[in-house]
């Protein structure tokens, strides 16, 4: 039994949803997510609430029990209030910045290197961060991801494009390694 899936989904004020064949309809003033539901998984909506009921007992629909929830709350969450991540980009010389709705980044390359937002993510920019709003909370982290791949923090120096807040584990470079006696000497 899963515990999350067995759980109701509270509905928050301005939000609607409405089922249309195998596809969940999720309504709010951010704007809509629509939801694949599994075959043998159904949704019942409640004035206040969601509940999702498993049609069967093997182990993949049990599996896709507490998944689907988690979807859906997300979904509710997304379009009232969205989801973010911010990135910050270190190392000298390293900045970026906004034409219309690419993103520009000057880090190290021999040339600036441009990345266009997809649909329904929204790009800031503000001194060395860059933030990554949008309603659909998978789609946010993918493109965070995709961001910070185009520059990823250097094990040496810690240069590049990293999360907020993320540590970083250096490694020692080659002089610290021969202070330690661990260069290989005769």
């Amino acid at each position: 039994m899963s515990k999350i899936g067995e759980r109701p989904i509270m509905i928050k004020d301005g939000v609607s949803l409405s089922q249309e064949g195998r596809q969940l309809l999720v309504r709010g003033p951010q704007g809509e997510i629509r939801l694949a539901l599994p075959e043998k998984l159904a949704v019942e909506i409640e004035p206040n609430q969601v509940r999702v009921r498993r049609l069967a007992e093997d182990k993949k629909t049990k599996a896709m029990h507490g998944t689907l929830a988690r979807l859906i709350a997300n979904a509710i969450f997304g379009t009232t209030a969205g989801f973010s991540k911010e990135l910050e980009i270190v190392g000298t010389g390293y900045r970026a910045q906004m034409e219309g709705e690419t993103l520009v980044l000057f880090v190290g390359y021999s040339h600036p290197v441009r990345f266009v937002s997809p649909p329904g993510i929204t790009l800031t920019v503000q001194e060395n961060k860059i933030k990554v709003s949008g309603i659909d909370k998978d789609l946010v982290g993918r493109t965070a991801d995709k961001i910070k791949k185009i520059r990823k923090p250097d094990a040496y120096k810690g240069k590049g494009i990293r999360f907020l807040g993320e540590k970083l584990r250096l490694k020692p470079g080659k002089a610290a390694a021969a202070k330690a006696g661990v260069a290989g000497g005769k």
